[in-house]
């Protein structure tokens, strides 16, 4: 074609239109308005090209201006003059035009063009009808009619379609519009340009046209026999889709001013556009349908669903994706937002699961838009009967009584307070379209309205303007963990000392005193205001404050002196001030170590406080109808079964101390446990062996309760000495070079140093030595200062401490050390703990049952000497145990020193406790009881599992146990109802049987409820949180553990937890709760679990990690901490990805063979100890999840260094494996927050990023960089992490259920390869052993390995739970 014709052909008009994109906003909308007024006749054509020509030439000389224009494309909006009607020209075929390439636009003389490079920095050009970019290859023209064609009013009257005749009336006398079917047809706009009609167009009165062959309604073929050519029907006034034909594909229809069109099979140019139509419509009744049953998936289980889902028969694309569902994210969540509006206004919407928050964060929908404009809610085919999940929960008398008394006042307050905070609760965003529309009047929230005259109780927003903005930000302020609070002092009752007018009539001693000590003379009663007290009796005490209520107190000693007539008052903790809060019983006080001296005037009356002990048939008592009434509320009688410990929210058997006789008249228990814990905690010196050099030599130290000889190996803080050896210089981050920012435009936002996941700024473990000496310094007076005890100790370096560096670590042993003769002095007061060092020659068993067999074991077979930097063998002195005399000062022999040492590991081994049976409820594939295996604590005869892979591997892994796999109610309720076997003929487990109950009930059910009322209330009630309950009252075990996630405790006010400690306390259980991070127990992975225990201690962590250590509780804005004392190191190194996975061989995307073998032997200590002792030629499970050809293509372009993830992504075009191209991602827009680049690029992707809404013709899709990342990048911190790679030094930062690159797991590409990490490695980073077994597809082995306890921690619970059954036979043979 002669493009010099066409060129002379084009209007001035036209020309402009065509530079009109490249402008910047504001001329932009000058030049609409200067059109305006064209329009409107308010100025000539002239005048207004002469306006024109000078913005213009104004615009394009300022620096950054618009370069020349490099228009692919068609003539702009051509002003419609008042002579043209709408339906005008109808006729005239579009025909597509070709316009010239170059960059001068003839006609319009402009000032010069910049340079080529100016162009990045501008907004591509679009037209400006169907906001389609000009010069984008992929633009597509209407090709043209069918063959004799006809215009819409003269086609319906074609006979074919046999509705009308030839007369035109019958279009008024027809109700309802005709409807056709359309084959073959494309939509176009005016300019001839194919387009989507789905990105707004239509709402925004864009006129969009199509041609096809209309065919009557009732005819279902799609091809063009016996249809009716038509041409340019339109303008399409609206579009809808009307549910799905019966099958798997949506009914899709047009509205044109004539008639109702249903759409059946696109041209085969608009194929393409219409598919991804389709795609999108499928896609989100897969998503609706999806959710519907299951509210509490995350991400990466809808990104599963959604990749193994099979487009049906006659779509033609073959398979959805991550890229698809971002892609058609907005499309997806206003059809879930359509779904709720229909729905029961009880249910909690789908809006705001935790799945379709994160995909509306993720890919930055815009919530809120006004649907009822247009016709286009997928009319759903049925609400689909909800799966209903577990049934109603089991539970027992004692469990029911607690929640229901609790609840029936909790709601009733609930609502009062929320009456008085409705007159000031926001009721929405105020911003969105749904905000902004009026009260509909009509709808069941309307009708209870005051002002519709309704009763105002409900007090419920009109459903039509129920904000999604604020229900998503009410469902994530719902999961927040806020621990960043102060902490609360305990609250002391009274002041102590304090005086009060005292009148003297009330109050005067009955009887003379029994004891006279000093100034203080005692008496044994008293009797005020008339009635008499004597030591021992419990009161209440009035506080200062008048408005406080009474406190209570046992009177443990009463006397005279010069401050009056005083008493000794040991307090009693009402529950409310406990952990318990508003759920305990108003009548239950707890002891607390908490005791002063008061004035007897203070005593308001005297209160009966009774002691409640567990029966003797305790455990066979549970489930039965007991009274939750302990005594009778009088006013005056209280009852307590608990000590309290307030700084560590525990509950504990009262203490057994007992007053002696000389003691009695004074005797107050908080006093002499005070006084214990001091004594304890002071470190003392003892078996003095010799003055020298102005100092006191001993044989041995204590301190809190441990004693130290001289010989011992002892723990102490990484600053406590440094080596001789210069460390090698940390491995910090090399400094960032230049970065190409046209090339990876995005790198710019990696300005923080933090990386998740990476050990740089991991502590170092504890430093270990040897005592040589244990000394005081002489006094002027010559007598030792036993104030300050100071060790002279051996240093013994570990691997990484002597010149090899860190290489030397990872090959080494975790507990190997070397000797050496330097010296330190360190003060006593610093030393961490005891530990066993021994020589491994000197050790009568291998050094591999040496290390298993106890915790803070550690040996050594050489010696370090850092002068030489060489490896020695040890000398005899320390081979040997050093000191051990009483005083005689004698050497010790051979292998005296690991005889000694370990007396006190050893002498528990004597007393062999049996296995606990155990019952693991909720079991999964059974990490928690790989743990206890692992410790010898227990062996699990019962597990129940209601999912079936998992029930099937805990089978395979523990063949002797019996796996239920139904529900835990139904079993529970068999077993009260006094049956013996279940359906299947399975035996079960009866009272009596069980002595250890575990689990991890899942808390979804009620994740979504921010206040109790009566609907949340009763899913509470049916949640399996109380049926686990319900089991531990039921059966009545020794020991009992509840894990959870971190979140247990903060879920709903804590309310949880407080109703968990609240039944459990009731049933007998000395319980307390806490948070532990699995990382530090020997997996190289984090995540918080909270366990509720019946226990005595929390293990201690032996591996150290860095950022993970903010292990508090805060309940009711006070802050609770664990009793665990390693709180700054650990014994040893941190576990990182290199020694657990470096030893597994290369596998590929998609990896699938089962078994493979190793090809190679285990490199690191971790590696030994997860493969076993057995010679294992078999690995199964290294396989990887099969990422599309997109995902491929972006994990191929992440770079190898630490901290890669895809903001190192180039902004480049790539072939990828399935034959098809990625697109450059194209920046559109100017960024306001970030700026331009340092070349003057654009950085923002979406309208939104100049502070407008989004618009959905900004989208892109199919390219390397994924366009919702830089998208939503400012409000998630800039998504750091996805697409990230994990680091050969650092560690797995949380459990993965399902690795996805864009998932909430982030970081899950393998350091080196292009894949995401394996089956097996996620297994490995879990402590599971690699004889461990999985059943199931690849996504079932994800989610049974990162849903699992990690058994390293359960096993560190299962030690703490055979120590303290050591304990407790210890304590009963040392009875009889």
């Amino acid at each position: 074609m002669d493009l010099e014709r066409d060129e002379e052909n084009l209007g001035e008009k036209e020309k402009l239109s065509l530079i009109h994109g490249f402008l910047q906003a504001e001329v932009q909308l000058q030049l609409s308005e200067l059109e305006a007024k064209l329009r409107r006749e308010e100025l000539s054509e002239e005048r207004y090209l002469a306006k024109v020509k000078a913005l213009l030439r104004q615009e394009l000389s300022a620096p950054n201006g618009s370069g020349g224009p490099n228009p692919n494309g068609c003539p702009g909006k051509r002003p419609r003059s008042a002579s043209q009607n709408q339906t005008a020209g109808a006729g005239s075929d579009v025909k597509p035009q070709i316009f010239p390439k170059s960059g001068i636009i003839p006609g319009i003389t402009l000032g010069k063009a910049d340079s080529p490079s100016s162009l990045a920095q501008t907004t591509p050009p679009k037209c400006l009808d169907c906001r389609q970019y000009l010069d984008d290859p992929d633009l597509k023209f209407f090709q043209g009619d069918p063959d004799d064609p006809l215009e819409e009013p003269e086609m319906l009257t074609d006979e074919r379609l046999s509705i009308f005749d030839a007369n035109e009336d019958g279009f008024e006398s027809y109700e309802d519009l005709p409807q056709h079917k359309v084959t073959s047809f494309s939509v176009y706009d005016k300019r001839g340009h194919l387009c989507p009609f789905d990105t707004g167009l239509i709402e925004r009165n864009i006129e969009l046209y199509f041609s096809g062959v209309v065919k009557p309604i009732y005819d279902d073929n799609p091809c063009l026999d016996g249809g009716v050519r038509a041409k340019k029907l339109g303008p399409i006034n609206a579009w809808w889709i009307t549910g799905f034909d019966g099958g798997e594909k949506a009914l899709i229809g047009f509205s044109t001013a004539f008639a109702d069109y249903i759409l059946m099979e696109p041209g085969e140019e608009y194929a393409p556009t219409f598919g991804l139509m389709q795609e999108k419509i499928y896609m989100s009744k897969i998503v609706v349908e999806f959710l519907q049953n299951n509210r509490h998936v995350s991400y990466e289980d809808l990104l599963n669903k959604i990749e193994t889902t099979v487009p049906p028969a006659g779509l033609n694309f073959n398979r959805f994706t991550e890229d698809s569902l971002l892609r058609h994210a907005q499309f997806v969540v206003e059809q879930v937002e359509s779904y709720d509006e229909a729905g029961d206004s009880d249910e909690p919407p789908v809006l705001i699961t935790p799945c379709m928050r994160d995909l509306i964060k993720l890919a930055g929908v815009t919530l809120g838009k006004r649907r009822a404009v247009r016709r286009q809610a997928i009319r759903h085919p049925t609400r689909i009967d909800k799966d209903k999940g577990p049934t109603k929960a089991t539970t027992t008398k004692l469990v029911y009584l607690i929640f229901d008394t609790f609840f029936s006042e909790q709601i009733e307050k609930d609502e009062r307070e929320e009456d008085k905070e409705n007159t000031t609760k926001r009721r929405g965003c105020g911003v969105c379209e749904v905000c902004q529309q009026p009260e509909c009047g009509k709808c069941k929230a309307c009708q209870n309205m005051v002002k519709f005259g309704g009763s105002g109780r409900s007090k419920q927003a009109c459903l039509q303007r129920r904000c999604p903005n604020l229900a998503v930000r009410e469902a994530d302020e719902d999961e927040e963990v806020d621990d960043n609070i102060p902490e609360m002092p305990s609250p002391k009752k009274m002041l102590q000392g304090r005086k009060k007018k005292q009148n003297k009539s009330r109050i005067s001693w009955v009887g003379e005193p029994i004891k006279s000590d000093g100034k203080k003379d005692f008496y044994q009663r008293v009797c005020i205001d008339s009635e008499t007290l004597e030591v021992g009796d419990c009161v209440s005490v009035s506080p200062d404050d008048p408005t406080k209520p009474l406190y209570l107190a046992r009177v443990t000693a009463m006397w005279e002196d010069s401050s009056g007539q005083m008493f000794h008052a040991h307090w009693f903790c009402p529950g409310s001030d406990t952990v318990l809060g508003a759920t305990s019983d108003p009548l239950e006080l707890f002891l607390v170590d908490e005791c002063e001296d008061m004035q007897l005037s203070y005593i308001h009356g005297k209160v009966n406080v009774i002691y409640k002990a567990p029966s003797d048939n305790w455990a066979m008592e549970g489930g039965l109808d007991t009274e939750i009434k302990m005594v009778e509320d009088d006013g005056r009688t209280y009852f307590y079964q608990m000590w309290y410990d307030q700084e560590y929210a525990r509950f504990e058997s009262p203490p057994s101390t007992q007053p002696t006789e000389d003691n009695k008249y004074k005797f107050c228990m908080s006093c002499a446990r005070l006084d214990e814990v001091r004594h304890k905690e002071i470190p003392k010196v003892a078996e003095p062996l010799e003055e020298a050099d102005g100092k006191m030599f001993y044989a041995a130290a204590t301190k809190n309760g441990v004693q130290y000889r001289l010989g011992d190996g002892v723990y102490l803080l990484p600053d406590a000495f440094s080596f001789s050896v210069k460390p090698a210089s940390p491995a910090k981050r090399p400094k960032k070079e230049a970065v190409d920012e046209e090339l990876h435009p995005e790198h710019y936002r990696k300005y923080s140093e933090y990386i998740k996941g990476s050990n740089l700024d991991a502590p170092d473990p504890f430093r270990v030595g040897r005592i040589k000496s244990i000394f005081c310094s002489l006094r002027g007076n010559g007598k030792p200062n036993e104030a300050d005890i100071k060790l002279c100790i051996y240093k013994f370096y570990r691997p990484e401490n002597t010149h090899k560096s860190t290489k030397a670590s990872y090959h080494a042993d975790i507990n190997l050390l070397y000797w050496s003769d330097e010296e330190a002095t360190v003060e006593f007061r610093a030393v961490q703990g005891r530990c066993s060092v021994v020589y491994g020659e000197d050790l009568t068993e291998s050094i591999q049952d040496y290390s298993a067999g106890g915790l803070d074991r550690f040996y050594f077979l050489e010696a370090y000497n850092a002068k030489t930097k060489s490896f020695e063998d040890p000398p005899n002195h320390a081979r040997s145990s050093g000191n051990k005399g009483k005083g005689k000062g004698g050497k010790g022999k051979g292998k005296g020193k690991a005889a000694s040492a370990e007396q006190s590991e050893q002498e528990p081994a004597k007393l062999q406790v049996p296995k606990l049976r155990t019952l693991d409820v909720f079991s999964g594939c059974g990490g928690l009881s790989e743990g206890f295996h692992q410790a010898g604590v227990s062996e699990t005869l019962w597990a129940i599992e209601m999912w079936e892979p998992a029930a099937q591997a805990f089978r395979l892994n523990n063949p002797g146990t019996t796996v239920f796999t139904e529900d835990c109610n139904v079993l529970l309720k068999l077993v009260m109802a006094g049956e013996k076997t279940n359906s299947l003929g399975q035996k079960l487990p009866q009272k009596g049987d069980v002595e250890m109950l575990c689990g991890g009930p899942p808390c979804q059910g009620f994740s979504g409820m921010n206040r109790f009322n009566s609907s949340t209330y009763s899913k509470f009630k049916n949640s399996l949180v109380v049926s686990f309950l319900s089991y531990c009252d039921y059966y009545r075990p020794r020991f009992f553990l509840l894990e959870n996630v971190r979140n247990f405790v903060s879920f709903k006010r804590s309310m949880v937890l407080k109703l968990t400690l609240r039944c459990l306390v009731r049933m007998g259980y000395q319980c307390t709760f806490g948070v532990l991070q699995a990382g530090q127990y020997g997996a190289w992975r984090r995540r918080g679990a909270a366990p509720s225990l019946g226990w005595l201690c929390p293990p201690r962590p032996c591996v150290f990690a860095p950022r993970a250590c903010q292990l508090s509780v805060v309940v009711d804005d006070k802050k609770f901490v664990s009793n665990i004392t390693r709180t700054y190191s650990g014994p040893f190194r941190t576990i990182t990805v290199r020694d657990t996975m470096s030893d597994l061989p290369e596998i590929r995307n998609g990896a699938s063979a089962l078994e493979i073998s190793y090809n190679g032997e285990p490199q690191s200590w971790f590696q030994r100890q997860i493969r076993g002792s057995q010679y294992q030629p078999i690995l199964r499970d290294h396989i990887c999840k099969d990422m599309s050809a997109l995902v491929a293509a972006r994990m191929r372009h992440i770079p190898l260094a630490p901290g890669s993830d895809w903001r190192d992504l180039p902004n480049i075009e790539v072939r990828l494996s399935d034959g098809t191209s990625t697109r450059k991602l194209r920046y559109t827009h100017h960024e306001r927050k970030n700026g331009r680049s340092s070349s003057g690029a654009l950085r923002g992707v979406c309208s939104c990023a100049e502070g407008k809404p989004c618009d959905p013709a900004d989208r892109q899709f199919n390219t390397l960089i994924p366009w919702c990342l830089p998208h939503t990048g400012n409000r998630h911190n800039h998504w750091a992490g996805l697409y990230g790679r994990l680091e050969w030094d650092g560690f797995f930062s949380t459990t993965v259920t399902n690795p996805e690159p864009m998932g909430k797991q982030g970081r899950v590409l393998h350091p080196e390869q292009h894949r995401v990490v394996s089956v097996r490695e996620c297994a490995r980073s879990q402590g599971f052993p690699d004889t461990f077994r999985l059943f199931g597809n690849i996504l079932d082995k994800h989610r049974q390995v990162g849903n699992a306890v990690p058994p390293p921690l359960a096993k560190a619970i299962g030690l703490e739970i055979k120590a303290c059954a050591v304990a407790k036979l210890r304590q009963d043979t040392a009875g009889e």
